[in-house]
């Protein structure tokens, strides 16, 4: 929004599952009113998309409802961080067969309910992006 560079790791290629909240909420509340104690239940949206995916579909929507001048020209790919993951895989089919659960919101839907969340919490935006929640952070947790 402040048509500033979008930094991407490398080329963009590491591969994740994407996850709309709501849905993620639902599994987290099935598994603890459902599930057995003491077992693991992967949750997965089944909707695995490389990075710079998201990232050019952010753009795009943003470009398309709301800022004509936001484009692809923002991303800048950065030096890749040591170590990173290439490919996140989890297999979220147990708690499907024994919860009955899935999620319920596609990516598409999914992707765009959450730009408008954001959109429509600016002021929450800010005060991550300000300087404030890094100071609050290290001052609640560099000293413990």
């Amino acid at each position: 929004m402040e048509h500033r560079d979008l930094p991407v790791y490398g080329d963009g290629l590491q591969v994740r599952d994407w996850l709309y909240v709501e849905d993620h909420c639902k599994a987290i509340d099935m598994v603890i009113s459902s599930g057995k104690l003491g077992e693991v239940y992967n949750i997965g949206g089944h909707n695995e998309r490389t990075n710079i995916k998201i990232v050019k579909t952010i753009v795009k929507y943003i470009k398309e409802n709301v800022d004509s001048k936001v484009g692809e020209h923002l991303i800048k790919h950065v030096t890749d961080r040591k170590g990173h993951d290439r490919r996140y895989g989890i297999a979220p089919d147990k708690i499907k067969k024994d919860l009955g659960w899935s999620p319920e919101t596609t990516f598409d839907v999914g992707i765009k309910k959450t730009i408008d969340w954001y959109l429509k919490n600016m002021s929450w935006m800010k005060n991550i992006t300000s300087g404030q929640y890094q100071n609050y952070y290290y001052k609640m947790y560099s000293e413990k």
